[in-house]
């Protein structure tokens, strides 16, 4: 519905939302482990058959994007590890290969991935949730920070494997759910009352994927991420965007994760 305009940039495929669920039921969320739990489930084998993935973290769980045309192959490549459903009238149906099999394609073998650079800025970031009944009291703020607190986005060398700091405010609302990320000082600007955060109100440091915009046509960038950190039993937040990808950890695990992410790109060259 939004009209066409020469500053807004939009990819050319659609995307479809996957959610893994545990018996039948999201996750609600009290500690967000992000993509470690489906690293090795459904990230690593997608990337294998060369499917790009678009990752999103929430308060409460997780979703997997993937281009509407991969999903044929989405579905061969998970049947055999998940029942699969798609939502009908509010009503989850069983989907089996059978229903996506005319014009399937086998996939090719994925070439290796490139490893792309990591950077990480020393902010320290809060994972949070609103009440739905209590966003108008904090909307004028959430305004003003979306639009009008940032500076202009600063150009990082792509050999640059640091940041003093990233202006970085992610503000999501799905079914009724709201998850935000917001650094640490810019929490100081709200209401404490209305911010909820885990029991352990833990701060998070960030891994920034890439020195420029990644695009949408290579797979693995994900799991370049959550597979040394699955293999390590890290938690992370994942949320891929538009340009570039970055995982919250915990602020304790930091150095570890860098020193992870390190030794896979020396091994890889």
């Amino acid at each position: 519905e939004l009209p066409p305009s020469e500053f807004m940039q939009v990819a050319d495929s659609t995307w479809l939302v996957l959610s893994v669920v545990s018996n039948g039921r999201a996750p609600s969320g009290c500690q967000a482990t992000g993509v470690t739990k489906i690293a090795r489930s459904v990230i690593a084998p997608l990337a294998e058959h060369h499917v790009s993935v678009l990752m999103l973290s929430t308060y409460q769980t997780d979703f997997i994007l993937v281009r509407e045309r991969d999903l044929p192959v989405v579905i061969h490549t998970l049947a055999g590890e998940f029942d699969i459903y798609k939502e009908e009238s509010g009503e989850c149906v069983p989907v089996t290969c059978d229903d996506v099999s005319n014009g399937f394609l086998k996939p090719k073998p994925a070439a290796s991935p490139t490893l792309h650079p990591v950077q990480s800025p020393q902010t320290r970031f809060c994972v949070l949730t609103v009440a739905p009944d209590t966003l108008p009291a904090i909307a004028t703020m959430l305004i003003d920070v979306l639009f009008y607190s940032h500076s202009p986005p600063r150009e990082a060398g792509a050999g640059s494997q640091d940041l003093d700091s990233i202006t970085f405010f992610a503000f999501s609302l799905i079914e009724g759910y709201i998850s935000i990320v917001m650094d640490a000082e810019t929490q100081k600007r709200f209401p404490s009352d209305l911010l909820l955060t885990s029991s352990t109100g833990e701060l998070w440091r960030m891994v920034r994927i890439g020195g420029q915009p990644l695009g949408f046509d290579e797979c693995g960038i994900v799991a370049q991420i959550a597979e040394p950190l699955a293999a390590a039993d890290i938690s992370a937040y994942y949320i891929s965007t538009f340009n570039f990808d970055h995982a919250l950890v915990p602020e304790e695990g930091i150095a570890e994760v860098i020193q992870l992410l390190q030794q896979r790109q020396e091994s890889g060259r």
